[in-house]
């Protein structure tokens, strides 16, 4: 079974000595670990950033440290993967099962990146986080982010860390390696730009080069600054694809994708259906007419005995759409008055299985 983003975080604390924890991974048996999550960084994306990223280059050719290939989440989107990285568990255990949801008992869609406290993390995401199983185990932790990302997400994924805010890439390294110099023993470092501008402006686009060349000076000045007796753990929470314009289906646009629905949520590679009482059969009887073969169209139940999300306690079930619809090559499903403009306008999208978007690196470079 090919290892997934859960298994970074428990078996670097077992290399460290927590109890309990085993490392999956083949670790380097180190005192420190600096952890990066370059979101967006995808496997199948290496040779995309190669040209521009020299270091990384070297690392994927195996000139400099070591590559190994692991598996992202189910959705493979940022929320849900950092509370995966964040916990160790897979998405049902923990919860955050897309990118947006379903609060259940209400119309309310929750985006779980602007997650204001309501539900209460701790509720939501009920499971101690490894950052608070190292504390009881004596190991200090940190986490190196965006200051404006401190909330809901972050109490979710990380607490129990110490949270420090880096406004830019260059207080990303310069506070990680200040981190890894006093007392933490793991600093884990986010860094979202990659993602930003293969969304905004596609993957291979200018934007992206340049935001890749930036990934790799922060790499670079990583690597100068680790100490010897610490190991650099680089992965990512997703890779993605472009998604040509006449590759768009707006179920709003749709009176037959529309028809029989109460609630849109997920997102447009993975869109979660919560369908009228008794509507849920002729809705995935719809949907798979218009889709045909260019997306999964099943039930909850399915979904959830196929495996997908892991385990799913009863708790955690009606955060999952009556009907999930998992978009296939390079497709997506818009909801224009469900969401944002912006979502419509975006170039590169991620959610679904594809190995485009589940492939993530995982780089683990010595002092």
């Amino acid at each position: 079974m090919t290892p997934t983003i859960a298994d970074i975080l428990p078996s670097a604390f077992a290399v460290l000595g927590a109890p309990g924890d085993a490392d999956l991974l083949d670790l380097p048996d180190v005192r420190r670990f600096a952890v990066l999550l370059v979101d967006g960084l995808g496997y199948h994306l290496l040779p995309v950033a190669a040209p521009v990223a020299p270091v990384l280059a070297d690392v994927s050719a195996g000139r400099l440290g070591r590559l190994t290939e692991l598996a992202s989440c189910f959705p493979s989107t940022t929320p849900t993967s950092l509370v995966s990285l964040g916990t160790g568990a897979l998405p049902g255990a923990h919860g955050v099962l897309g990118f947006t949801v379903n609060v259940p008992g209400t119309r309310r869609v929750l985006t779980h990146i602007d997650w204001n406290g309501r539900p209460d993390p701790a509720r939501w995401q009920p499971l101690p986080t490894q950052f608070e199983l190292a504390e009881a185990a004596g190991i200090s932790t940190s986490v190196v982010s965006r200051p404006e990302y401190a909330g809901g997400l972050t109490n979710a994924a990380y607490r129990g860390a110490r949270y420090i805010g880096a406004a830019d890439s260059n207080a990303l390294v310069e506070r990680m390696l200040a981190e890894l110099a006093g007392p933490s023993r793991l600093v884990l470092g986010y860094h979202p730009s990659l993602d930003t501008a293969a969304h905004l402006f596609g993957i291979d686009s200018t934007h992206w080069r340049v935001a890749a060349a930036d990934v790799d000076r922060l790499v670079e000045r990583l690597i100068d600054g680790l100490p010897a007796d610490a190991a650099l753990v680089i992965t990512a929470d997703h890779g993605g694809l472009n998604v040509p314009p006449d590759h768009r289906f707006d179920l709003d646009a749709d009176r037959r994708l529309g028809a029989g629905v109460r609630v849109v949520a997920g997102e447009a590679r993975v869109r979660y259906l919560h369908t009228r009482r008794g509507a849920r059969d002729d809705v995935i009887a719809a949907w798979r007419a218009v889709l045909g073969d260019l997306a999964d169209v099943v039930s909850r139940d399915e979904a959830v005995a196929a495996g997908w999300f892991g385990p799913v306690p009863a708790e955690h079930l009606a955060r999952i759409g009556d009907v999930v619809v998992i978009c296939r090559e390079d497709y997506v499903v818009l909801a224009s008055k469900h969401e944002p403009d912006t979502v419509g306008k975006l170039v590169a999208y991620h959610g679904s299985m594809t190995p485009a978007e589940t492939a993530i690196p995982l780089f683990v470079i010595t002092g």
